[in-house]
Protein backbone atom coordinates (compact mmCIF):
# COMPACT_ATOMS: atom_id res chain seq x y z
CA UNK A 1 0.00 0.00 0.00
CA UNK A 2 1.45 3.26 -0.95
CA UNK A 3 1.54 6.43 1.81
CA UNK A 4 1.64 9.71 0.65
CA UNK A 5 4.28 11.60 3.62
CA UNK A 6 3.41 15.40 3.72
CA UNK A 7 5.58 17.87 6.12
CA UNK A 8 3.78 20.10 8.76
CA UNK A 9 4.04 23.42 7.57
CA UNK A 10 4.32 24.57 11.23
CA UNK A 11 6.12 22.01 13.27
CA UNK A 12 7.78 20.00 9.94
CA UNK A 13 5.88 16.51 11.78
CA UNK A 14 5.79 13.98 9.15
CA UNK A 15 2.06 13.01 8.52
CA UNK A 16 1.70 10.04 6.48
CA UNK A 17 -1.62 9.06 4.12
CA UNK A 18 -2.15 5.87 3.11
CA UNK A 19 -4.18 5.12 0.04
CA UNK A 20 -7.29 4.30 1.62
CA UNK A 21 -7.14 7.64 3.85
CA UNK A 22 -6.43 9.48 0.69
CA UNK A 23 -9.99 8.32 -0.97
CA UNK A 24 -11.97 9.27 1.47
CA UNK A 25 -10.33 13.01 1.97
CA UNK A 26 -12.21 15.56 -0.78
CA UNK A 27 -11.18 19.06 -1.83
CA UNK A 28 -12.28 21.60 1.19
CA UNK A 29 -11.50 18.14 4.28
CA UNK A 30 -9.46 19.78 6.95
CA UNK A 31 -6.48 17.53 8.46
CA UNK A 32 -5.22 18.29 11.72
CA UNK A 33 -1.58 17.71 12.78
CA UNK A 34 -1.43 15.55 15.62
CA UNK A 35 1.73 17.57 16.76
CA UNK A 36 0.97 21.29 16.73
CA UNK A 37 -2.79 21.22 16.16
CA UNK A 38 -2.56 23.09 12.81
CA UNK A 39 -4.98 22.63 10.40
CA UNK A 40 -4.92 22.42 6.84
CA UNK A 41 -7.22 22.77 4.29
CA UNK A 42 -7.00 19.97 1.03
CA UNK A 43 -6.86 22.05 -1.99
CA UNK A 44 -5.98 18.84 -4.18
CA UNK A 45 -6.47 15.65 -4.82
CA UNK A 46 -5.45 13.59 -7.64
CA UNK A 47 -3.41 10.74 -8.69
CA UNK A 48 -0.05 9.97 -7.37
CA UNK A 49 1.78 13.19 -5.62
CA UNK A 50 -0.63 15.43 -7.04
CA UNK A 51 -1.54 16.25 -3.42
CA UNK A 52 -1.94 20.24 -1.73
CA UNK A 53 -3.21 21.38 1.34
CA UNK A 54 -3.39 24.90 2.51
CA UNK A 55 -2.86 26.14 5.51
CA UNK A 56 -5.98 27.77 7.75
CA UNK A 57 -4.53 28.33 10.79
CA UNK A 58 -3.30 26.74 14.22
CA UNK A 59 -5.09 25.66 17.55
CA UNK A 60 -3.84 27.33 20.76
CA UNK A 61 -4.85 27.29 24.11
CA UNK A 62 -5.51 30.45 26.35
CA UNK A 63 -3.41 30.18 29.35
CA UNK A 64 -5.29 32.69 31.13
CA UNK A 65 -9.44 31.54 30.03
CA UNK A 66 -8.44 28.22 28.98
CA UNK A 67 -10.97 28.31 26.34
CA UNK A 68 -9.12 26.71 22.43
CA UNK A 69 -9.11 29.22 19.36
CA UNK A 70 -7.35 28.90 15.87
CA UNK A 71 -4.66 31.50 15.31
CA UNK A 72 -4.97 32.18 11.49
CA UNK A 73 -2.84 34.01 9.16
CA UNK A 74 -4.91 37.45 9.31
CA UNK A 75 -4.31 37.72 12.96
CA UNK A 76 -0.64 36.75 12.63
CA UNK A 77 -0.40 39.56 10.34
CA UNK A 78 -1.82 42.15 12.67
CA UNK A 79 -0.12 41.78 15.79
CA UNK A 80 3.04 43.15 16.65
CA UNK A 81 6.27 41.38 17.05
CA UNK A 82 7.86 41.84 20.52
CA UNK A 83 11.48 40.59 21.67
CA UNK A 84 12.16 39.43 25.31
CA UNK A 85 15.25 39.69 27.59
CA UNK A 86 16.13 36.16 26.25
CA UNK A 87 16.24 37.75 22.50
CA UNK A 88 13.35 35.87 21.52
CA UNK A 89 10.54 36.92 19.06
CA UNK A 90 7.38 36.60 20.07
CA UNK A 91 3.94 37.41 18.34
CA UNK A 92 1.23 38.68 20.28
CA UNK A 93 -2.02 37.37 19.70
CA UNK A 94 -5.18 38.76 21.79
CA UNK A 95 -7.96 35.78 22.75
CA UNK A 96 -11.01 36.19 21.14
CA UNK A 97 -12.73 34.67 24.56
CA UNK A 98 -10.98 37.07 27.12
CA UNK A 99 -9.12 39.52 25.31
CA UNK A 100 -5.50 38.41 27.38
CA UNK A 101 -2.59 39.21 25.41
CA UNK A 102 -0.65 35.59 24.96
CA UNK A 103 2.99 35.52 23.78
CA UNK A 104 3.47 32.98 20.60
CA UNK A 105 7.04 31.91 19.74
CA UNK A 106 7.14 30.56 16.35
CA UNK A 107 10.59 28.23 14.87
CA UNK A 108 11.13 28.50 11.41
CA UNK A 109 10.81 25.69 9.37
CA UNK A 110 13.03 24.51 6.56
Amino acid sequence: MATLEIVCPVCAELLELTDEDRAELEVGDVIVCDSCNAEMEVTRNGAGEDFELELLGVLTTCPNCGEEFDVTDEMLADAPTIEGQDGVAATLIPCPHCRAQIELEFEEVE
